[in-house]
C-alpha cells in the first residue's frame, strides 16, 4: 500500500480550539479550576494530524496513530482559546508519516510539544502489506 500522490513532506495544518467540555480536567478534584487535560490536548493534536492528511490519502485509505512523545509544559483553562499545529516531517516505508506537533495559546505561549506517528491502512478489507 503506497502513500496518497499528493502526500508530501513540510505539509502543515493549524486547528483552533476551546479548551471546554471533555478536553478538560480538574484532576480529580485536586485543581480548584478545570485545566486542559493532557490527554485531551493530545487527541486535539492526533486529529489535526490525521486531518492534515486525510484529503490527501488514496480512495480505501485512512491513518492510524500508533506513537505520541508528547511534552505538557504550559496550562490552558477552561475557555481559553488555543491552536494544534501539525507538520509532517517523514514519510517512510511509503506508510509511515512522522509529525512534528505543538499546541499554543492564544498568548503565543507553548502548552504542549512533541511528535506523533500515523500509519497509512487500508480501509476497504484487504491486507496490509508488510
Amino acid at each position: 500500500m503506497g502513500s496518497g500522490s499528493s502526500l508530501e513532506e513540510g505539509i502543515e495544518l493549524t486547528h483552533e480550539f476551546e479548551a471546554d467540555g471533555p478536553l478538560l480536567t480538574d484532576v480529580g478534584g485536586t485543581l480548584p479550576t478545570k485545566v486542559l487535560s493532557t490527554p485531551g490536548m493530545i487527541a486535539v493534536m492526533e486529529r489535526t494530524a490525521a486531518t492534515l492528511v486525510r484529503p490527501r490519502l488514496a480512495h480505501g485509505q485512512a491513518t492510524v496513530g500508533f506513537e505520541v512523545c508528547i511534552k505538557h509544559v504550559g496550562a490552558a483553562f477552561e475557555g481559553d482559546r488555543c491552536t494544534a499545529r501539525a507538520r509532517l516531517n517523514e514519510i517512510a516505508d511509503g506508510r509511515k508519516l512522522r509529525f512534528a506537533v505543538e499546541v499554543v495559546g492564544d498568548d503565543g505561549r507553548t502548552l504542549g510539544v512533541g511528535t506523533h506517528e500515523r500509519r497509512i491502512i487500508s480501509t476497504d478489507g484487504s491486507a496490509p502489506e508488510r
